[in-house]
């Protein structure tokens, strides 16, 4: 049985990692830290933990004063409160002039579940991409989470992580991962396709290449867990060597992961191009499960789309 750890578990257990190795790790949370998971790390560091309440304007403008004196701010909340109540403050305080402040934002996509359309950010990532000086990455697991956490603590600059709500298989194997911030992982080899996929969907699409294997066709899978820098060589390549892309991101289909690598593809190596996510239109309430099948975001939706494309070139 494969095991399931949601990203914003290991969120929760990094931190606490961190904060052991680096004193100037300091957390910060809009009263959500048990949601969050960073309840953890003030348990541990009470003194560079800072609770600023439902406030997440504030929650951003604090995180970006503290990083002027040296220290590493960590500031968390929801995903569709951090990117959507807070952009402003993020794009004016944190981006132009370019701080040391890493928001990780918990509970993004439809996978929030029963909380419906009002929490369920799909829009987070194609705001933060569009923020100059701006890192975004979405880990695809636990080991992944974990992975990056540690190092976007090293790099000086903003930084967005994508976390989610839901537990999810660990596919990656902790001894042997190694993380790159820009850089892209082939997870499964193939010529005839390519799936590139972010988060969760990364799953989704190991999934699929299984499908589409039991019908003879042989899949490329990509992990890009950084959406920006993306990794311009890995998918020029994969486009040169496959002709057919497929992207898949539980998130709108404009301005994510399918947009940005249809970017790439169309100024550098254009071949016909299929976005599976969220088309254009707002969740729901419902079961995670539920929602992945109702708005396409399965391994059949991702296999579908690849045959479709392999059939029209």
């Amino acid at each position: 049985m494969v095991e399931k750890i949601a990203t914003r578990d290991a969120y929760g257990k990094a931190l606490v990692e961190l904060g052991k190795e680096n004193e100037n790790i300091v957390v910060l949370d809009a009263d959500l830290s048990k949601s969050t998971k960073t309840y953890a790390f003030g348990q541990e560091f009470p003194d560079r933990f800072i609770n600023v309440g439902i406030a997440e304007q504030n929650l951003m403008g604090v995180a970006a004063g503290i990083s002027t004196t040296g220290k590493i701010p960590f500031a968390s909340t929801f995903a569709i409160f951090a990117t959507g109540r807070a952009f402003e403050i993020i794009r004016n305080s944190i981006g132009y002039p370019k701080l040391n402040v890493k928001i990780c934002a918990t509970h993004s996509g439809i996978t929030v579940g029963e909380d419906g359309a009002s929490h369920q950010a799909i829009a987070d990532i194609s705001c933060m991409r569009t923020i100059p000086n701006m890192t975004v990455v979405v880990p695809s697991d636990s080991v992944e989470t974990r992975a990056a956490i540690h190092a976007v603590s090293k790099i000086d600059g903003p930084v967005y992580v994508r976390l989610g709500r839901l537990a999810v298989p660990v596919i990656n194997d902790e001894a042997s991962y190694k993380f790159e911030i820009g850089k892209g992982i082939i997870l499964n080899e193939g010529n005839d396709v390519t799936i590139i996929a972010t988060g969760l969907m990364v799953g989704e699409a190991l999934k699929a290449a299984e499908e589409l294997e039991a019908r003879g066709i042989k899949a490329r899978v990509i992990n890009i867990h950084t959406i920006k820098p993306i990794d311009k060589e890995i998918i020029i390549k994969a486009a040169e060597e496959t002709g057919a892309v497929v992207t898949a991101e539980e998130h709108n289909i404009i301005g994510g992961l399918g947009s940005a690598v249809a970017e790439v593809i169309a100024e550098n190596y254009p071949v016909p191009l299929r976005r599976v996510g969220i088309k254009d239109t707002f969740g729901e309430s419902g079961k995670p499960e539920e929602l992945m099948k109702k708005y396409g975001l399965t391994s059949d939706d991702i296999a579908e789309a690849a045959i479709n494309l392999i059939n029209k070139r």
